[in-house]
Formats: structure tokens, C-alpha cells, sequence
């Protein structure tokens, strides 16, 4: 990972324009090629950002962003107070807690609760940033991203759709789509999750814990 923390102003070109003038930021670059753009204030979410893969280009006192779909992020450095690089190593990736993780187990086993007719692939399908939790099919053939937490709030779903940016250039994943799932999903989280096309369901622990053992087919 580099960090850089300098006086800069940036300019992203795509889907819209969007400046950010001239100000003091931390400009992060993941070993993946991430490059995101923090204030020192307000939320953990960036203030813009590129997720990879990505091209960087530097310049003299210029950094030129660009991913597959011709986007850019120009980043203009002003004054540069500091310029460092760290290895990180693998990562572990974040434990699931008791609950969360029993719930996944369940529903690999089970994933027609979540939606009639889906069949599970695989659990933890791997992508650059962690795994999705659980890949499956569904009766039409396509392919279905399934994120599974606890307790549904927006930082799950911001999190399976940076999962499905990275998964969608994969040609074997059939008209991918995504289904973020928990017990209790936040309202917050289901009207972002429907405006980034997520669908979104609810289930019941408990009554998933009480199902007969012959229905929990582990795969």
C-alpha cells in the first residue's frame, strides 16, 4: 500500500464530472491497484475513489487514473507532505462472529430460503478485495452473489457491490447479479441496495436453526 498526504486537487472524468478543489487529503493506493481519496473528517467512505484494476500514470506533480471503462481520476499534487510505502502481507480477512458465521452455514445448505429455486456453487468465491460468501445459480442459469451479515446496514451492501464490480468482467458468471442478505436489514440499506440493482431479503435464524437435520445438506 502507498499513502500519500499532500495538498492536492482532483478531477474525476466518466459516468459524470466531479471536482474536489484544492485542499490537504490522504491519497491511499492498495497493492490491487484501489485508489481511494480521504479527508481527515467525517465518514470512513472516501471522499472519490477508482476500484480496481486501474492504470496510474505519474507525472510530474500529476497522477492519471484510468480504469477499463475509460474513466479518470487526475489527481493534481500541490504540496506533498508525505510519501510512503507498506507492504501489508496476507491478510486473514474478517472473522464472522458466532452468529453470522453459523447463519452462512445454514443458508449454503438452504439457499432456497433466500430465493425459490437457487443452487449453491460455492462457498467464499474469491475476489481481489475477500470473498463473496456464497456464489449460486439461479432457475434461469444466472449467477447469484449472496453477501450475509448479521445485522444489514449500508456498509454491507457498499461491500457487495464492490464484489460485483470485480466479479462482472468474469465471462463464466452467467448475467451476475447480487443478494444481500441478513436477519434485519436497515431501511437505509435497502434503498441503497435497490438503487445499485441489489435485491435484498430477511430471514429468520431461528426458524432456520429449527429446520430438520435432512434438510441441512452441507455442500
Amino acid at each position: 500500500m502507498r499513502l500519500v498526504v499532500a495538498r492536492c486537487s482532483v478531477q474525476y472524468a466518466g459516468r459524470l464530472d466531479a471536482t474536489l478543489p484544492e485542499a490537504v487529503r490522504l491519497v491511499m493506493v492498495k497493492a490491487d491497484g484501489c485508489v481511494a481519496i480521504h479527508s481527515d473528517g467525517g465518514a470512513y467512505k472516501p471522499l472519490n475513489w477508482m476500484t480496481a484494476p486501474n492504470t496510474i500514470v505519474e507525472l510530474d506533480g500529476q497522477w492519471i487514473v484510468t480504469n477499463p471503462k475509460g474513466e479518470t481520476l487526475t489527481i493534481t499534487f500541490h504540496e506533498i507532505f508525505s510519501d510512503h510505502a507498506q507492504e501489508f502481507g496476507e491478510d486473514p480477512g474478517l472473522q464472522k462472529d458466532g452468529v453470522e458465521a453459523h447463519l452462512q452455514e445454514l443458508l449454503a445448505a438452504l439457499p432456497e430460503t433466500i430465493e425459490d429455486g437457487l443452487i449453491l456453487v460455492r462457498r467464499e468465491w474469491p475476489t481481489p478485495i475477500g470473498p463473496v460468501d456464497l456464489m449460486c445459480i439461479d432457475r434461469h442459469g444466472n449467477s447469484v452473489a449472496i453477501e450475509i451479515k448479521r445485522r444489514g446496514e449500508i456498509d454491507g451492501v457498499e461491500q457487495l457491490a464492490r464484489y460485483l464490480e470485480l466479479l462482472r468482467p468474469d465471462a463464466n458468471l452467467k448475467g451476475l447479479r447480487g443478494i444481500f442478505v441478513a436477519q434485519v436489514i436497515k431501511p437505509q440499506a435497502r434503498t441503497m441496495a435497490e438503487q445499485r440493482g441489489i435485491a435484498w431479503a430477511e430471514v429468520d435464524y431461528e426458524d432456520l436453526r429449527g429446520r430438520r437435520p435432512e434438510e441441512l445438506r452441507l455442500f
